[in-house]
Formats: structure tokens, C-alpha cells, sequence
């Protein structure tokens, strides 16, 4: 019998949990402080229209590269029922077409993502005096895209099977690798903005290589070898069906969140300086919501596989109670020292005013965003993936767009943008609860594992 060392499907279940989730917590801390650090250096030592142009990167990016990620997220889902069902044959399948999908994917990322680059800016309405520098710190980080969809791939192989560590270590290592590029590149030989993009891609890079000679070498039942990296048609096909939801719903609401940068950029650069400055902290914020999503999504999925479906609700509650409780504790932190934090980025009064506006007005509802998050992680576990598919884009796309749309033609001011973020968890948090309290989802489970 082989070890499953890394397994969510015994012990204590809050020991499992939290054990899965911490790495990821920190591992997310440490991959924020790219764009976070990018953003803080270039504020810094060069001014605050180089720090508008990477500050209002966290939308497009997303639009970008979601698609490719919610397609990595369903691979996860197959690889962690696998393994926890013990079919390590259907794994390794699963895990070199991902593998292959990642590499073919990525090159489309990084050649569409370079050529479509200043058409997007243009069409998001960047104001002409950020836009040069703008296109050009986009350009130099999309030439690493395929570094960002491989690790993305790679991250999600290790987690589905349990494994949270060896991605932490790894981004640790590459976020110093980061930051000292960027005081090299930006602080000392003053090269641009476009040198801090530099930075990201090559730690990003640095990062996706480590974690694949990791898997090369491990001696489990995961490992990857060259010649098996290719696409099994019957892999693929659970990869896109689970993935694909995901895929759409994140490119959709990504849409939907460039449509709110846009009416951000129509306020100026100040106003664009201080809410792309909350876009990075932001980042931070969501933290404890994106870990235990994580974790849920891998808890559910192996411990399906391995057919123990009441330790999977007892986890899921768990799980729940403690992404929106960490949710509420960062909230009261980023409304009490909102000013303080956005003042970090930029020392121009305006643009601090706008980002602690912009953050007071979202950050007290942050315990939504993570129950929304929680029940989608869960219901891709369970392979209901187009759940939360329509939910989200209901709520975070046609609503959140349709919103905006209509109100600012009658309070044109950046708060109304703002409300546009809590309104819309709301209503995806009760769509939500009233789903989870009238599906009877222990049986819905039972049916989707039937399936698969």
C-alpha cells in the first residue's frame, strides 16, 4: 500500500484543516508581496503615475490569466478524488495532461497577452499620461505568462493531494528573489517601471521551476516523469468539465471587475493612484478567505473519494466558521489604519483620501466574500462546479455591472463605484445559504461521486 502522507482524510479534522490551510495562508502572503512590492517601489523612487500604471494591473492580470487558472482548479478536483479513492493510474494521467494543457495554455497566455495589451489599456480608458509606462510594465510581465499558468498548474497538483509546504518554501524563496531585483532594476540603476515587472517574471519563473523539480524528484505516487507529459483525452475531458465553469465564471467576473476600473480611471490618477493602492492590500485581506476556500475544495474532493461524507460536512461547517471569522478580525484592522496603509504606497494626499474611502466602504463586509468563496470552494469539491458558476456570474457580473452602470448616472461620485463590491457579496451569500440550507448536499455528493 502506498503512504498517502499528505492525506486530508484522516485524523482530527480540524488539525487537517488548519495544517492544509496555514502553508496556503502563508504562501499567499508571500506571493501578494510581487505586485504589492512592485507597486510600493516604484511609488517610491519613481512617482505616483508609475504607481497608477501597476496599481491598476490587478484587474487586467486577472482577466488574463483566470480563465487558465479555473481550468488548473479543475484538474485539482479530479487529481484529490483520485487520490483519495486510491486510483494512483487515474491520477498520473490527470496530472501529465494538466501538465501538458498548462504548457500550451500558457504559451497562448503570453502571446495574446503581449499583442492585446495596449488595446485593452486603451479600451479601459487610462488616462494618456499613465499609459505609456502602463503598456509597458503589462508587456514585460505577460512575456512571463506561461510562468505564471505552470505554477499555477504545478501549486494545484501538490494541493489537491494534501501538499501546501513545498509550494510555501518555494514562493518564500522566490519573493526575495522579487524584492531584491526590484531595488536592484528600480531603487538603484533606476531603470523604470518596466523593470519591476522584469522582477515578477523572473522570481515567478524561479518559482514554477523549483516546484516542478520537486514533483520530478518525489518519491510518491504523484510523480512526474517527461515521457508521460502528454494529453489523455479522457483526462482532458474531466479537466474541462470541471474546470471550465471555473474558467468562465473567473474570466467573466474578471471582465466585470476591469468594467469597475474603467469607471475608476474616469475619476483620474489620483483616484486610480489610491484605489490601486487598496487593490494591493486587498490582496492581503483576502487571505484567510482564498486559504480555507483552498482547503475546503481539497478536503471535500479526497474525502469524497474516499467515500466519508459526514466528515465531510463537519469539516465544511468548521471551515466556514473560520474563514469568516478571520474575514471579520481584518476587516476592523483595515478600517481602523485604512489611511496608514494606503499611505504606504503614496504620499499624495488625494490619492490616500480616495484608497481609504474606497477600503472603509468595502472592507467591513469582507465576512460575505469569504462565505461566498467557502461554499464555492466546497462545491467544486464536490464536482458542482456550475453551482457557483451562475451564482457569481449573476451576482458579480450582470448585477455588479448593471449596478454601476445605473447608479453613477445618477450619483457620479467614486463611493457609489465602491458599494458595488459589498452589494453584490451580499446577494451572492444569500443565494448561497438558501442553496446549502435547502439541498439535501450529502446525497447531491453520493450522485456527483456516482458519476465521475
Amino acid at each position: 500500500m502506498v503512504s498517502k502522507r499528505h492525506s486530508l482524510t484522516e485524523g482530527s479534522i480540524w488539525k487537517a484543516m488548519v495544517l492544509f490551510a496555514l502553508p496556503v495562508f502563508l504562501g499567499n502572503i508571500f506571493q501578494q508581496l510581487y505586485n504589492a512590492f512592485d507597486a510600493w517601489c516604484v511609488g517610491n523612487y519613481i512617482n505616483d503615475d508609475a504607481l497608477a500604471a501597476v496599481s491598476s494591473s490587478g484587474s487586467l492580470i486577472f482577466m488574463m490569466i483566470s480563465f487558465f487558472n479555473g481550468l488548473a482548479m479543475g484538474a485539482g478536483v479530479v487529481i484529490a478524488r483520485a487520490y483519495g479513492a486510491e486510483d494512483y493510474e487515474e491520477m498520473s494521467k490527470t496530472i501529465h495532461t494538466a501538465i501538458a494543457f498548462g504548457l500550451v495554455t500558457g504559451a497562448l497566455l503570453t502571446v495574446f497577452g503581449v499583442a492585446l495589451t495596449p488595446t485593452i489599456l486603451r479600451w479601459m480608458g487610462t488616462p494618456k499620461e499613465v499609459l505609456p509606462q502602463s503598456i509597458e510594465y503589462f508587456r514585460y510581465f505577460f512575456l512571463g505568462g506561461i510562468f505564471t499558468v505552470m505554477f499555477n498548474i504545478f501549486v494545484g497538483i501538490l494541493h489537491a493531494v494534501g501538499d501546501s509546504k513545498h509550494p510555501l518554501y518555494y514562493l518564500i524563496f522566490s519573493t526575495f528573489v522579487n524584492i531584491g531585483l526590484d531595488m536592484l532594476l528600480v531603487a538603484i540603476l533606476d531603470f523604470g517601471v518596466w523593470s519591476a515587472a522584469v522582477a515578477t517574471t523572473a522570481s515567478q519563473g524561479i518559482s514554477a521551476l523549483l516546484c516542478f523539480l520537486h514533483l520530478l524528484r518525489v518519491d510518491a505516487p504523484y510523480r512526474v516523469r517527461f515521457r508521460k507529459i502528454r494529453f489523455h483525452k479522457g483526462s482532458l475531458g474531466k479537466i474541462i468539465r470541471y474546470g471550465l465553469p471555473s474558467g468562465v465564471q473567473n474570466s467573466v467576473i474578471a471582465f466585470a471587475n476591469v468594467v469597475v476600473q474603467t469607471n475608476i480611471n474616469s475619476f483620474g490618477k489620483a483616484a486610480m493612484a489610491g484605489c490601486g493602492s487598496y487593490s494591493k492590500l486587498e490582496g492581503f485581506a483576502f487571505l484567510p478567505v482564498t486559504c480555507f476556500a483552498q482547503a475546503l475544495s481539497t478536503f471535500v474532493g479526497q474525502n469524497l473519494g474516499a467515500g466519508q461524507h459526514r466528515r465531510v460536512k463537519k469539516g465544511v461547517t468548521f471551515g466556514i466558521l473560520c474563514s469568516c471569522t478571520m474575514a471579520l478580525v481584518i476587516s476592523v484592522f483595515c478600517y481602523i489604519f485604512a489611511p496608514k496603509l494606503i499611505g504606504a504606497f503614496s504620499e499624495t494626499a488625494e490619492a490616500i483620501n480616495f484608497g481609504t474611502e474606497h477600503m472603509r466602504t468595502i472592507c467591513r463586509f469582507y465576512f460575505l466574500l469569504a462565505f461566498s468563496h467557502c461554499v464555492a470552494g466546497v462545491l467544486r469539491g464536490a464536482g458542482k462546479t456550475t453551482v457557483p458558476m451562475f451564482i457569481m456570474l449573476a451576482c458579480w457580473c450582470v448585477f455588479r455591472v448593471s449596478y454601476i452602470t445605473i447608479a453613477l448616472k445618477f450619483v457620479n461620485e467614486l463611493t457609489t463605484v465602491s458599494w458595488a463590491y459589498p452589494i453584490t457579496w451580499t446577494l451572492s451569500s444569500i443565494i448561497f445559504l438558501i442553496y446549502l440550507l435547502k439541498a439535501d448536499w450529502i446525497h447531491n455528493f453520493d450522485k456527483t461521486l456516482k458519476k465521475a
